[in-house]
């Protein structure tokens, strides 16, 4: 008997060059975060930024991610995956192009909006192209596809750090930074680029499949009643999500407040705004879900808990990458031991520089540079994991790599010299297969549902933006090293989840998951 193709739908149609268009948008979005990620040391040295404040760069990332994520899905829903890309793609075109005019004004939150309006694309791209890759074959194979996908995503990482070290950290025949006029440039080639790309997806012919509806969401009969365990766990992962949600919005608050003119206005600090807004929220939300509870049926995505924990764990994945991509410039020059006085000179001096303390390290620059490093780690765990994912059920397999990504994060934390350097690498490595991973596990037998479900799980990407201001704020009190402890304990998370899927889903297994896409 010949083996199923991976692109073949239950019709007979083969969907290979589909899924080749579906995954040069994974290829964009991660040659975009590659760059936001050694975007922060450039604001931390132009404008005199904390590690805490720099991080404003990746929460406005992911603040476009958290805007835009419901609308997204319902504009899916409306317009099918075609629509849905292409406005998708405009959107990013708009944000490329508006880092033309923020360079000549100069401002911090002129190029925060920029991030925010290309997150914003990126987040109807992902909405999309994440469940869509699921549904282009047969759905033994969904995470083998979708982690394929991402190994496009991986590309993309290991070239976006490298056309960042190249224009944010130039310099002149005099020794002077460059960056600030010639951050432009990459972003404006994106948008340019996009626009070409919606053009192509324009005329292409786009079949909008639906995945199977293994839970009966979609049938007409009367709700039954979800058997208590299982509702219960449902209803506790919903309110743990109304939680997140709440500081979610809290920070955006205290995004507002920490504007001087507001701030003053009001009288409050950027973290009393944070505290008052999520406690007034979470008050306010657990009231409404005390009261509406009941009234969740098992139509309900939310009546599923392997659902309802998958937006709580990518969030706190998310949370891990981003501190880990944000902050591996600051590592990489800060917390290694000195290097040999030998490295002055070679193929490798530009990467090196002198230290306030006297010592020879790394440069801003030479850092960057070995950040596509780490990326290659993170896109050879991918293509290791899309094999691993074919013959091993995918949940296994996330808790395996999401607890060897626990115990790197706990050697970075211990400060153990070039063996915690090399441990974050590692890091890169068992990242990889996850956000692909924990997406095809949440939205598993969703059915026709799986769109709104994409949305929520896009949604939790916001862990993105919150985590990284608590790891900045640690390191500024404690040192890079000690910021660590915060992916460590979003990567227990994760393993929890990966143990626990099969009795949250009901399911012994998926098989085939694909690993390829995703962040």
């Amino acid at each position: 008997m010949s083996q199923p193709s991976l692109f073949k739908t239950a019709d007979g149609k083969n969907h290979l060059v589909t899924f080749a268009l579906v995954s040069s948008l994974f290829l964009l979005w991660g040659f975009c975060n590659g760059m936001i990620d050694v975007m922060d040391k450039h604001f931390q040295q132009e404008l005199h930024l904390t590690l805490a404040q720099s991080a404003w760069v990746q929460f406005a990332h992911y603040l476009g991610y958290f805007l835009m994520a419901l609308p997204a899905g319902w504009l899916a829903n409306k317009l099918g995956y075609k629509g849905g890309i292409i406005v998708g793609l405009l959107m990013v075109a708009v944000g490329g192009f508006w880092f033309i005019p923020a360079t000549q004004i100069g401002a911090f939150w002129a190029f925060l909006l920029g991030v925010c309006l290309i997150a914003s694309g990126l987040t109807f791209l992902e909405t999309v192209a994440n469940p869509y890759a699921t549904v282009l074959g047969p759905k033994q194979f969904a995470a083998s596809r979708i982690n394929l996908a991402q190994s496009c995503n991986g590309v993309g990482w290991i070239f976006g750090p490298v056309a960042g070290a190249a224009f944010f950290y130039g310099k002149d025949a005099t020794g002077q930074s460059t960056g600030s006029e010639t951050l432009w440039i990459p972003y404006a080639a994106i948008g340019a680029f996009v626009l070409v790309l919606a053009v192509v997806f324009s005329f292409c012919k786009l079949p909008d499949i639906k995945s199977e509806d293994e839970f009966h969401l979609d049938d007409n009969a009367p709700a039954a009643a979800a058997p208590t365990a299982k509702r219960g766990l449902a209803l506790a992962f919903l309110w743990l999500n109304i939680v997140v949600l709440a500081v979610a919005v809290g920070m955006i608050i205290s995004a507002i407040v920490a504007i001087p003119s507001v701030g003053q206005a009001l009288g409050l600090t950027e973290n009393q705004s944070l505290g008052y807004a999520a406690g007034g929220l979470l008050a306010i939300g657990t009231a409404v879900f005390l009261l509406k509870k009941n009234s969740i049926s098992s139509h309900s995505i939310w009546s599923q808990p392997h659902f309802s924990g998958a937006t709580l764990t990518q969030f706190f994945y998310v949370a891990a990458q981003c501190g880990i991509f944000a902050y591996f410039i600051n590592y990489m020059t800060s917390q290694i031991p000195p290097v040999p006085e030998s490295f002055k000179t070679g193929s490798f001096a530009s990467w090196m520089e002198v230290h306030a303390n006297g010592q020879l390290g790394l440069s801003d620059k030479g850092a960057s540079t070995l950040a596509s490093v780490g990326f290659m780690f993170f896109l050879g765990g991918r293509v290791l994991g899309s094999a691993l994912l074919k013959k091993f059920a995918a949940h296994k397999v996330l808790a395996t790599f999401a607890a060897l990504a626990g115990l790197c994060s706990l050697l970075v934390f211990c400060k153990l010299g070039w063996a915690s350097a090399v441990a974050l690498f590692l890091t890169y490595f068992f990242m990889s297969i996850m956000f692909p991973t924990i997406f095809s596990l949440g939205i598993h037998g969703l059915g026709s549902r799986a769109k709104q479900a994409s949305s929520f799980i896009v949604m939790a990407i916001m862990g993105g933006a919150i985590m990284p201001k608590l790891m900045g704020h640690i390191a500024d009190l404690n040192g890079m090293s000690a910021g660590f402890i915060i992916p460590l304990i979003c990567f227990i998370w994760v393993t929890g989840y990966a143990l626990f899927w099969s009795k949250l889903s009901g399911s012994s297994g998926v098989i085939g998951v694909d690993a390829s896409k995703g962040h």
